[in-house]
């Protein structure tokens, strides 16, 4: 997935050209991206600079402490990459109608991406939905009936990737972590808890039995907010072809002549 766009050029030339200020990208990167651990780690960076600046005895020391942490920064800017370089949009070409010889074909690039991105999450939502299935007994009827919902919602964002991937890192994340960890976890851990104890008050003061309605409730959302995300920007992509048919072939005008009268 090629990264190299004029947006990203500029980017990267600008975080050359303030490379001193690269600990504060870190930084920026984790505030844009809602990333607390990136947040921290931005912050332990701008807050060492500050610190030895402020209290080096030695000129050439503090000057070397800051070179490094400023080459760390760098590093770590390169590796969170997926988080502030974007790849290069796929599908409609606006300055260029001729797609690609292989677009959509199925041993394609756009299919290899899909398949890279969405690899197995089918396989584990079915496996979420079979444990519920399984255990439709065991679990409250409004408890099985909202793991069901989430998983065909869930199910449409997964068909949706695979047919045509977003390319962005931060849904896939947590479109895989919601299908992978969250679900399953949600379910093992109830299903873990002996009956006889599902009405019995925990340290929170809530019952295993509230817990998991809450929980549940919670990943209902969280696959609304993926399914929406998704189809929000297939939406902006049709507007974004239907602006740029409009511009080019609108009110007559047309750069073409096929000799039709």
């Amino acid at each position: 997935m090629s990264r190299l766009t004029l947006e990203n050029i500029f980017k990267v030339a600008v975080a050359v050209f303030f490379f001193p200020f690269l600990p504060l990208l870190v930084l920026m990167i984790g505030i844009r991206r809602k990333n607390v651990k990136v947040i921290l780690e931005g912050a332990l960076y701008v807050a060492c600079i500050l610190a030895v600046t402020a209290g080096a005895t030695s000129f050439l020391f503090g000057t070397f402490v800051v070179l490094g942490i400023i080459a760390v920064s760098g590093m770590r800017s390169y590796h969170l990459r997926d988080l502030w370089l974007h790849p290069r949009a796929r599908g409609w070409r606006p300055f260029g109608m001729t797609p690609s010889p292989d677009a959509g074909q199925p041993g394609g690039p756009a299919a290899t991406e899909a398949s890279a991105a969405t690899q197995g999450l089918s396989q584990a939502l079915s496996w979420s939905a079979s444990l519920a299935k399984r255990n439709r007994n065991r679990l409250p009827e409004q408890a099985y009936a909202s793991v069901l919902e989430t998983c065909r919602t869930l199910d449409s964002v997964i068909k949706a990737e695979e047919r045509e991937p977003l390319g962005d890192p931060q849904f896939e994340y947590e479109l895989s972590a919601t299908v992978r960890d969250y679900l399953p976890s949600v379910l093992r851990s109830y299903l873990a808890i002996p009956p006889r104890m599902l009405e019995t008050p925990q340290a929170s003061g809530r019952t295993p039995n509230q817990e998991l309605a809450e929980q549940l409730q919670l990943l209902s959302g969280q696959a609304d907010t993926l399914h929406a995300s998704r189809h929000r920007r297939t939406s902006a992509e049709l507007t974004n072809t239907g602006n740029f048919l409009r511009e080019r072939f609108g009110n007559g005008k047309s750069g073409f002549d096929f000799g039709i009268r």
